[in-house]
């Protein structure tokens, strides 16, 4: 039996690439943090350290207003009621914000990732000769198929018949591919797609919404889908350390969901 190393061994089991940290030095993907420091922009640091290479000022910019965008909605928004509350508990700030980040599933905080999956099935359609309506029409019938009607990243319950941020986003997006920084070409499929589902309902108009939107960036920076939802989590983490800030600040104690002159309705079996 070939003996191990252990030293070896040891340094195998968490292999990275991403740091290489020893008494004195700190490099992450190979750029000494001293280098970093003061150097590039937290969006710059957040594409290295998920990417591996540091985006122009351009990308960045551009990265930058996709986080900027989703960073918070509101009390109503559960993973910003769930900090606000968690805070009244007793908890504490990062424990708030552990909830709240952990309130972001699939279908609060998860619909970027699954619409950036839409978005890339599309582009691979037209990339094998179809046209951008038909295959936005075969990629929706997919997607319907398999998750029902709701399609993510469009229609929104407050915001209707559009979400304020999306088409600053488009705007910056079409922006950004008038200098040849992205193609573009994700954001014609998101409004493609917004297009064909108004007119499935008949023509009644529908939001592009946040996670619509920011996928648009997402896709158009080379993103793959699942990071759409992490992306999301660290902007929205933004809100969720505001709101326990605030809430920490005003007080109040075991704050439920609604307040205590409201009662749920019981519903006998």
């Amino acid at each position: 039996m070939k003996k191990v190393d252990e030293a070896e061994a040891l340094g195998n089991w968490w292999k990275t690439s991403i740091i290489d940290m020893e008494p004195g030095r700190i490099e992450f993907r190979g750029h000494p943090i001293q280098d970093l420091i003061g150097t590039v922009t937290f969006p710059q640091m957040i594409w290295l350290m998920i990417r591996g290479d540091l985006p122009s000022l351009d990308e960045a910019a551009l990265f930058e207003a996709a986080l900027v965008a989703a960073v918070d909605h509101g009390p109503q928004a559960p993973s910003i009621a769930a900090a606000r509350m968690a805070i009244t508990c007793g908890l504490s700030i990062n424990n708030a914000m552990g909830s709240a980040v952990n309130m972001l599933g699939d279908i609060h905080g998860g619909a970027g990732e699954q619409c950036a999956e839409l978005f890339y099935d599309i582009d691979e359609k037209m990339s094998k000769g179809l046209e951008l309506q038909e295959a936005v029409k075969l990629g929706i019938d997919g997607w319907n198929a398999t998750h029902g009607k709701i399609v993510s990243g469009f229609g929104h319950r407050f915001h209707k018949p559009n979400d304020p941020r999306a088409p600053r986003i488009m705007a910056l997006i079409r922006e950004a591919a008038s200098r040849n920084i992205v193609s573009g070409k994700f954001a014609e499929i998101a409004e493609a797609v917004q297009r064909e589902i108004a007119a499935r309902r008949g023509g009644r108009p529908i939001a592009m919404n946040i996670d619509g939107s920011t996928a648009a960036v997402f896709c158009e920076l080379g993103f793959p889908p699942p990071l759409s939802r992490g992306l999301f989590c660290i902007s929205r983490s933004v809100g969720i350390l505001a709101h326990s800030w605030e809430q920490l600040n005003q007080g109040g104690r075991n704050k439920g969901p609604m307040p205590p002159n409201y009662l749920p309705k019981f519903e006998a079996d």
